[in-house]
Formats: C-alpha cells, sequence, structure tokens
C-alpha cells in the first residue's frame, strides 16, 4: 500500500497549533523528588561505567502477554546487536492494580514500559522509586537515537523543574506528518451468514437493519450443529475507557471515546465529557436490549480473550463489533480462500442510528509518545537499558519491524526493493509466527514493536507481500476501509488536557476506571427496563460518590482553559 493513499490528516496548521498547544503544558512534581531519584543517573553521567553492570537487564511490561525469553528475537539481541540480554516480566490481570502492587513491594527491578497514562506516570514519581532522565536526551555522541527523538515531545514530558521521568517510545518520527495510524473499531460482518439470511451489506446500513440481521442470524446453525450467536464483543478488564469494543457502539451513537484523560467532544458549542453524554447511556441501552433478546452471546460478560478468537475461528459468530485485532487477523490472513469462516469476515460501515448525525470519535490521531519506559533508581543495569533503548529507536523507517521480528535478512527480507513490499524468508519462524498460537508466536518474537518508532515513509503491516496467502492484504484492506467511515480525526486541543499533579484528576482516574468496568456488565445485563435504569442511576451515583466527578469535571475545565490560555 503507498504512502499517502489512506486517510490523512485534515489539516498540518491544526497539527501545528496542537503541538504548540501540547509543547506548552508540563507537569509538576515534587522537587525534593526529582533531587533524590536523578542522583543515582547523574553519579553514572559523570563516572562513565561505574553503574554499567552486566549487559543484562530485566523490563517488566505492563500488559499480560505470553512470555519466552528464548525467542528468537531476543536471542539476536543478545548474541549479535545490540549484543544486550532483555528479560521480560508481563503483567498479570489490570495493570494498574498490579503497578501499585509493585511499587508498594519494593519496585521493579531495571526498567518498565507502560502505555501511555497520567495514572502510571503519577504513580511512579509518587514512589521516588524511578530517575529523571532529561539529560540521556542531551548525549548524541553516545546515544544518538535518544537525542534525535523530536524536542516537541521531550519538552512536552518535562516537569515544573524540567525533569524528564521516562524515555518516550512509540512516536511518530516526522511529527509534521504523522501516520494515520491503524483504525480497527468496526462492525464486522460474516458474508456467508449474511447471504445465507438472503440479505445483502447495503441491509446493514440502519441499527434496524442490523436487528433484522442479528434476528434471522439467530436462526442458523454452525458447522456443528450449534445455533450461532448473532453478535459478540470481547470485554477484555485490561482494556480502557478509550479502547474498548463497546466502544464501537458508542461511536455508533454519536459518543466520542477517543482522544485524552477523559475522552470529550464538541456538541454545538459545548464540550461534553463521556459520561455526560446522553448517548453513553442510549448506547448500552441498546447493548441491553441485545442481550435480553438473546441476541448477544451470552457468556459476553465472562469470556476471556482467548475464549473469545476460539468462538470466533470456530465460525459461532455471526456479527463482531469492536476491534478487530481482538477477533483475531490471522482468522483470514493465513487462507487462500473460503476454505474456513474466517474468509468470510468483512469490515462494513456504521449503522445510521436515528438522531445521531455523526459518529463518534473512536481513534484520535496522535503523533505523539504512546508508551513510556521508566528506570527504576535501584537498577544496577542503567548503561544497558540506554544502549538497548537507543537501538530500538534508531529513526530508521523500518525499525519497528527490526524490533518485532529482527532485521531486514534474518528472519524477513525485501520482496523488490527497500521500503518496497517484505515477506519472511525464514519457514520455521514464520510457521511459528502465523501459527495464531500465543505459545508458538513467543517462542520467535515477543512482538515489542511499541519500544521502537514509526514513520509515514513506511509501515510494515500495509506493505507486507506474502503473495502466497490470498487473505494476507485483508487486515491491510480492513484498517483502510474503518478510517474512512467517519470515526477517526485528528488530535484537538481538548484532547490534550492532562491532570494537575496532586489533583482531583489524578486521583480520581483510576476509581473512574473501576465504575466504568464495574456497571458496563451490570448494565448489559439489566433484565428489565426497571432495572436498567436503578443500575444507571447507581452508576450515576457511583461517579459522585466514589470519584467526585462534579468535582473532577470542573477540574478538566479549568486545566482545559489554563492550556487554551497558553
Amino acid at each position: 500500500m503507498k504512502k499517502g493513499k489512506w486517510l490523512r490528516n485534515s489539516g498540518l496548521a491544526a497539527l501545528a497549533i496542537v503541538i504548540l498547544l501540547t509543547a506548552a503544558v508540563g507537569c509538576s512534581s515534587d522537587s525534593n523528588s526529582s533531587n533524590n531519584n536523578t542522583k543515582g543517573a547523574a553519579e553514572e553521567k559523570d563516572n562513565g561505567d561505574a553503574a554499567k553492570g552486566s549487559e543484562k537487564f530485566n523490563l517488566w511490561l505492563g500488559w499480560s502477554a505470553t512470555i519466552n525469553n528464548d525467542s528468537l528475537v531476543q536471542k539476536y539481541w543478545k548474541e549479535e546487536e545490540p549484543g544486550i540480554e532483555v528479560e521480560l516480566e508481563a503483567t498479570q490481570g489490570d495493570a494498574v492494580t498490579a503497578l501499585n502492587l509493585k511499587l508498594n513491594t519494593g519496585g521493579f527491578k531495571d526498567a518498565a514500559v507502560f502505555g501511555r497514562s497520567e495514572i502510571v506516570k503519577a504513580a511512579m514519581i509518587r514512589s521516588k522509586k524511578v530517575i529523571s532522565v532529561e539529560q540521556y536526551f542531551e548525549m548524541p555522541d553516545k546515544y544518538p537515537s535518544l537525542a534525535a527523538i523530536p524536542k516537541e515531545y521531550l519538552e512536552e514530558m518535562k516537569d515544573a523543574d524540567g525533569h524528564i521521568w521516562s524515555i518516550p517510545t512509540w512516536f511518530d518520527q516526522n511529527p509534521d506528518n504523522p501516520w494515520p495510524g491503524w483504525a480497527s473499531q468496526t462492525w464486522l460482518v460474516r458474508t456467508d451468514v449474511l447471504e445465507k439470511a438472503g440479505m445483502t451489506v447495503a441491509d446493514l446500513a440502519t441499527l434496524e437493519g442490523v436487528e433484522a440481521y442479528l434476528k434471522k442470524a439467530a436462526e442458523q446453525k454452525d458447522d456443528s450443529g450449534k445455533p450461532l450467536l448473532p453478535l459478540s464483543f470481547l470485554m477484555d478488564p485490561n482494556d480502557t475507557a478509550s479502547w474498548n469494543d463497546e466502544n464501537a457502539v458508542l461511536s455508533t451513537f454519536g459518543v466520542t471515546t477517543g482522544g485524552g484523560i477523559i475522552p470529550a467532544e464538541k456538541k454545538g458549542d459545548e464540550l461534553v465529557l463521556l459520561y455526560d453524554d446522553p448517548q453513553y447511556k442510549a448506547a448500552y441501552q441498546w447493548m441491553n436490549k441485545m442481550y435480553r433478546s438473546n441476541l448477544v452471546d451470552p457468556e459476553v460478560v465472562t469470556d476471556k480473550k482467548e475464549r473469545y478468537k476460539e468462538k470466533n475461528k470456530a465460525g459461532r459468530v455471526a456479527m463482531n463489533v469492536g476491534s478487530f485485532f481482538n477477533v483475531d487477523p490471522t482468522l483470514w490472513e493465513q487462507l487462500d480462500g473460503p476454505t474456513e469462516p474466517g474468509w468470510f469476515y468483512q469490515v462494513v460501515p456504521f449503522p445510521k442510528v436515528q438522531g445521531v448525525d455523526k459518529l463518534g470519535a473512536n481513534t484520535v490521531i496522535n503523533p505523539y509518545p504512546g508508551y513510556d519506559v521508566y528506570i527504576s533508581k535501584d537498577s544496577k543495569n542503567i548503561e544497558s537499558i540506554m544502549k538497548f533503548l537507543d537501538y530500538t529507536l534508531k529513526p530508521n523507517a523500518e525499525q519497528q519491524n527490526v524490533i518485532n521480528e529482527g532485521p531486514e535478512g534474518k528472519f524477513w527480507g525485501w520482496i523488490d526493493q527497500p521500503l518496497g513490499q517484505w515477506k519472511y524468508i525464514d519457514a520455521e519462524y514464520e510457521k511459528a509466527r502465523n501459527s495464531g498460537e500465543p505459545a508458538q508466536k513467543a517462542k520467535v518474537t515477543p512482538e515489542l514493536y511499541m519500544i521502537s518508532s514509526y514513520n509515514n515513509d513506511w509501515y510494515p503491516w500495509w506493505n507486507y507481500g506474502q503473495s502466497n496467502k490470498a487473505g494476507s492484504k485483508k487486515t491491510a484492506e480492513f484498517t483502510e476501509a474503518v478510517g474512512q467511515m467517519g470515526g477517526v480525526r485528528s488530535t484537538e486541543p481538548h484532547d490534550l488536557v492532562k491532570a494537575k499533579a496532586g489533583g482531583l484528576l489524578e486521583k480520581y482516574l483510576p476509581e473512574l476506571e473501576n465504575i466504568r468496568k464495574e456497571y458496563r456488565a451490570k448494565l448489559i445485563m439489566s433484565t428489565s427496563d426497571e432495572q436498567f435504569e436503578s443500575t444507571w442511576q447507581a452508576f450515576r451515583d457511583a461517579l459522585e460518590k466514589r470519584s467526585h466527578w462534579s468535582e473532577v469535571k470542573q477540574e478538566w475545565f479549568e486545566q482545559y482553559d489554563a492550556l487554551i490560555k497558553e
């Protein structure tokens, strides 16, 4: 897929304003904490190899993952380039809960990588168990890749004392010409089931049409003779308000879920925060209606990710809503034709809801870093950590593929020319990599693309040219189509609101997430209209009593006003 064919940001001038606004905002922190936590790093800078330690370090991942520390890619890192052994450790269960437990029981060993989060940042700084790292961006002779990180990203990360508390990763190397991102929040239909129902994609243009299809799909059976599950989605316990499958339904109802620490969108002349959008309730009323009508998988609330994928692979589901990555792209990518149910998956436009004029944004294009690597003040391997990150953050267009799959020529190679199409060149690596089995995949790669960076010159999964599988191009085609459906927009100023250090947002954002996860299941599983209304009122009461919603909202608007003034 050629550069520029897919979605483009609507205006570089708007992006420039966003960057300017973002660069002007910093998070303050306790000055004593700053001084104490930077001491070890400063001594290392002064004393050269004194704090070098061994060429090995432990990297704690802020998400669940299948780990195999003997993977081929990790073996390459250790034995060839950059000559460092990286021992990975995954998180079990909720990431923020695991973080607080870890910090309260001695901290992590060497380094930790988390998706960018004000909650995580505040917890790390408050713990006084991490070092500030601003000096490492000013050592071009020793760490040229760290020195090449766009300055607007680093300026935005500074606290009131000028300290930076993490190494940013997964950012666009060219903020003035950003890559548009993967769009995957969608409605995904099985076209074979649709055809048997006597319907076409055009019949799914409205929510009423979708409901009609789900009723007809419920009458069909899978290959084992079991009735099909009309609609399903994944309720992952590790998801967030900005990234979960229900957001595709919320988008359909006009609710914006992508963007800042609390998603917001302009409704007329007013900015409306996520939980105050009346359509938020309407979306969950519809999901509850489908659940009570037996048109949603009855196990949707309790199913784990692997079970969800198994049902889709077995052809048990007629329609999915949410990220097609959760369904599992290997279901179609490994096929040559209509030999398995996965071949028939197709993205369709968001159905029209009466009274909704505009889709809510579920994906916001933001070139700023998406992940942060924090360094323990007790680590004796700081030099190894920085050397490794300097390797992962080389500002090359193909670097994310190098980190994910090893260097070009090892397990993969160009088909025609550099920055063109590519394919796997190691048959055993490819077999395990594309097996669809987490344990097999973990034998070859830990998939740590998020500790690298990217740009718009070349993106690997738009250029995967393995021609022997007809389904291999479908994922890129899906994301291109979804990106043009209306649920994707560029970053706007209100997406950049930050929590004030020590303020209410910082304090209550974790509880907001707890409440969202607790009540989404209760709302969906309500057994009557009356119980739904009672649950909804309990949800609103919990927002006020447990997360002080009105006060949090007031602080958000104060932070927004301050941002606009700056």
